[in-house]
């Protein structure tokens, strides 16, 4: 049997860069393999080891990223840094022609412009134990330079307040215990098996 369209009903996951979301996603999309399908978004930024074209991200150029901006192709992006990022109607709406729920990993700015949307997602935030743990993380990564790092902690913080405006998310997990954090996030996840 198919499932409907409120079983597929796409859900937006939020938090700073270092809180969990990548290992939290994995694990889920590991532990119910072709259930969900990560929506997979443009960069203008590099990929790091291990990231593959069309896999993590679609790697484009600045001016490639301007133009699907300008041709109304995203439900959100936002700049970064240098970087920009968004995420495509497309990208979503194949998802869901795959019989899939649409897992949206995006920042603050993200989810306000998916706010404004016609797109109806859960909104879920995942966020560190504190500011000085997610910056142990970031720098334990070893991936980005002191700058980058600075910026993401600042971007974090801001992360963090917008979080606690009353409506935004359904759900605040915090990302101390990573057992109790999945455990969390799975029920949010897949609710009609709690």
């Amino acid at each position: 049997m198919a499932p409907t369209a409120s079983q597929l009903t796409p859900i937006v996951i939020s938090g700073p860069s270092g809180s969990g979301k990548s290992t939290l996603l994995n694990r889920l999309l590991k532990e119910y393999p072709g259930r969900f399908g990560f929506s997979c978004s443009h960069t203008t930024r590099s990929p790091r080891p291990g990231e593959q074209d069309g896999r993590d991200y679609h790697f484009t150029t600045k001016e490639t990223f301007q133009k699907l901006v300008g041709e109304g192709a995203f439900i959100e992006h936002a700049q970064f840094g240098s970087n920009m990022y968004g995420t495509s109607k497309k990208a979503v709406e194949d998802i869901a022609d795959k019989g899939q729920i649409c897992i949206l990993d995006i920042e603050m700015e993200g989810v306000k412009q998916v706010k404004q949307s016609s797109l109806k997602p859960r909104y879920l935030s995942l966020q560190p134990p504190s500011v000085e743990i997610l910056e142990q993380r970031l720098r334990g990564r070893g991936t980005d330079k002191e700058e980058s790092i600075l910026q993401r902690l600042a971007q974090a913080k801001n992360e963090l307040e917008f979080a606690k405006t009353p409506g935004v998310f359904e759900k605040v997990i915090v990302n101390d215990d990573l057992e109790k954090a999945y455990a969390e996030f799975k029920a949010f996840c897949v609710p009609e098996e709690q």
